[in-house]
């Protein structure tokens, strides 16, 4: 019991909220302004609908898989987790989906926009940013 006591406290320690204009510096940076047809904008709000920026967001979903990370990345379909089986189409644990660095999340949110149905893959994107003016979310941001 205290090693997993231990275990989730050293994960939270990790974790990171970002401010909206450090993440749009770190998905700039990795070459997400305009990747699979994006632009960072639409990045942005995605992150902030799906996650608000927290890279140790979790949910359980109600057919026991879970979605992780600032980009809320399922367990059914991307990452491998002890929760449901998974295709782990971006070959990575869901649970280093949770840590500050976002780096293993940037390359597998570029393998899950190449699929056909691109940012359309995050409800939160489909009902929050898609078609709308984005604007606002790279405004300020000294990009």
């Amino acid at each position: 019991v205290m090693l997993l006591l231990l275990a989730l406290l050293s994960a939270v320690t990790k974790a990171k909220v970002f401010g909206r204009c450090d993440l749009a510096h770190v998905l700039q940076e990795e070459g997400l302004d305009g990747y699979g047809g994006y632009s960072l904008a639409n990045w942005l709000c995605m992150a902030f609908y799906v996650s608000t920026f927290n890279t140790a967001a979790q949910s359980i979903k109600a057919d026991g898989s879970a979605d992780y990370g600032i980009f809320q990345i399922s367990s059914q379909l991307w990452c491998t987790d002890d929760r449901s089986p998974s295709d782990n189409g971006c070959r990575v644990a869901c649970r280093d989906l949770l840590s500050s660095n976002i780096t293993d999340d940037i390359i597998c949110a570029k393998r899950i926009v190449r699929n056909p149905q691109g940012m359309n893959a995050w409800e939160g994107w489909a009902m929050h940013c898609k078609g709308r003016d984005l604007s606002e979310w790279v405004e300020g941001c000294d990009l």
